[in-house]
């Protein structure tokens, strides 16, 4: 009894591990959330808030503080009339610190914040249209490896009915029914089928550890990939993250435009100067003083010699490529879908050929089989048509996989 419940013990601290499996659109997820690019948006963000919180200091009070030690070679002198005057010394001293308070700049330093925020989902779209970029390579990774599935599978089977051929052959050749090397020709195609296994294996292993290094996630072997039934409405509306991003170029000249127009605004500021000195503000009193001055001011740029109109005009022209960017690129992506849905209608009519062919092969196959059986024709030609057969359900494996991902790559192509 204690023997018992040391083994039980022992096994329950053994994890089960179960099956893994994964879909196509947790693969979207994956690289959506892991792929290094995606690091971006958060890092985007931040740049962004600091930015943005420099360009609010402007509403702050600046302070600076200055100093500086002089000798003058020459000093005013006062008549003979005035000659109770303390002649100014040549060396003069001073410190003082200022603070200006901006009061009024025509709103530029919210144009300006605005333009900030404008800039950041501009700039994270682009991160989201790189992301999604990347759902073509999945979808071409993931419907390989489906196919390297299906391969195995096929492949399984025809290696379990070459073995109880096999089985029947030998047990013809002990009756003396069949050609006593007969089972030579099976045992050698089964020796080809193992080659083929590794080959397929090795093939997908290669597959999935791309795929695994795309979407951050540990795959191996073992991973069971669902076969998505891809639903896809062969309309021509696009809906893709791109379309989003010429929008908020356009938004940001817009933004933009606005900041230049409050660049030569009126601004107002107020400002108040504390110091100490000699001499200080009353130049005939030759000694250390504290003085201040406060006051306002006015800083108005008249002219610029047409700067800022040349710089709105440069952006309406930044606004124009944006339109011929917008405009390339829905006719590009409607070339795209029309050629991926007569894609998509090829493929089907493959398919429906596949399963004829395919019906007739098994009809071919089922007279070889009884032929083999009565000595008619020789194990060579029985796996000659097994052969045929194994190649045309693998055209229709392959067929369907390529319809799938004809499907999904629709789907990525509209949005």
């Amino acid at each position: 009894m204690r023997h018992l419940i040391i083994l039980f013990a022992i096994l329950s601290t053994v994890p089960s591990v179960a099956q893994q499996s994964i879909s196509l659109e947790e693969c979207y997820r994956l690289v959506d959330r892991n792929y290094p690019l995606a690091q971006q948006t958060g890092l985007l963000e931040v740049q962004n808030q600091l930015e943005s919180e420099a360009v609010a200091t402007a509403q702050l009070p600046q302070i600076a503080l200055d100093a500086y030690a002089t000798y003058l070679s020459d000093v005013i002198e006062f008549p003979l009339a005035m000659s109770g005057i303390e002649p100014l010394n040549n060396d003069q001293y001073r410190a003082t610190v200022s603070v200006n308070q901006l009061i009024y700049n025509g709103g530029a330093t919210k144009a300006s914040l605005d333009l900030k925020s404008v800039q950041l989902k501009a700039k994270q779209k682009e991160v989201e249209v790189g992301l999604y970029q990347l759902k073509k390579q999945i979808n071409q990774l993931y419907f390989s490896v489906l196919l390297a599935q299906e391969s195995k599978a096929l492949l399984q089977a025809k290696e379990k009915q070459l073995r109880a051929k096999l089985k029947e052959v030998r047990s013809g050749i002990k009756y003396g029914v069949l050609l006593p090397a007969s089972d030579k020709v099976l045992e050698a195609e089964l020796l080809k089928l193992k080659q083929q296994f590794q080959e397929t294996e090795s093939n997908k292993r290669a597959l999935v550890e791309t795929l695994s290094s795309l979407i951050g996630k540990p795959l191996n072997r073992e991973t069971v990939f669902e076969s998505p039934l891809v639903k896809t409405d062969l309309q021509t509306d696009v809906n893709r993250p791109e379309l989003e991003l010429f929008e908020l170029k356009k938004k940001e000249i817009e933004t933009s435009e606005n900041v230049l127009s409050k660049q030569n605004a009126p601004k107002l500021l107020g400002f108040a100067t504390g110091g100490y000195g000699n001499p200080g503000l009353n130049m005939l009193d030759n000694s250390f003083q504290e003085f201040y001055t406060v006051g306002v001011k006015l800083n108005w740029k008249v002219f610029d010699w047409n700067a800022n109109k040349r710089q709105r005009e440069a952006l309406a022209i930044n606004r124009d490529i944006v339109e011929t960017e917008s405009e390339t690129f829905k006719l590009n992506t409607s070339i795209e879908l029309n050629r991926q849905q007569r894609e998509i209608e090829k493929i089907e009519s493959f398919i429906a050929s596949d399963q004829e062919i395919i019906q007739l092969r098994k009809e071919v196959l089922e007279s070889a089989d009884s032929q083999l059986k009565n000595g008619v024709i020789t194990a060579s030609a029985y796996i000659t048509e097994l052969t045929h057969l194994y190649e045309d359900e693998n055209t229709l494996i392959r067929h369907k996989i390529q319809l799938e991902l004809a499907k999904a790559n629709y789907k990525v192509i509209k949005g």
